[in-house]
């Protein structure tokens, strides 16, 4: 239930944040009505991050690292830190 929640609530976010982005464009243009323009960025964008999320199902399971990384965020799961060691500064003479 909580990750139903949170993928709502993330949707929500991405869906406004493309819109919004698109809205100053088509002011601008003024050929497209700016709801036509900021409804079809807001769905063109919450349709890739619900392909990668049905991607990332064919499993079964879903977990926050595939959550974050459908969203394009960095994951935060531990077992991705070991996957991904940070590289260390040389040291220089």
């Amino acid at each position: 239930m909580k990750k139903t929640q949170e993928i709502g609530q993330r949707i929500i976010a991405l869906f406004l944040t493309s819109a919004l982005g698109i809205i100053t464009g088509a002011s601008v243009l003024g050929d497209i009505p700016i709801w036509k323009a900021a409804a079809l960025a807001g769905f063109a964008s919450v349709a890739a991050v619900v392909e990668r999320l049905a991607r990332a199902s064919l499993d079964g399971k879903l977990t926050m690292t595939e959550i974050d990384l459908a969203f394009g965020g960095k994951p935060t799961d531990s077992l991705t830190k070991i996957a991904a060691p940070v590289k260390k500064a040389s040291k220089r003479a």
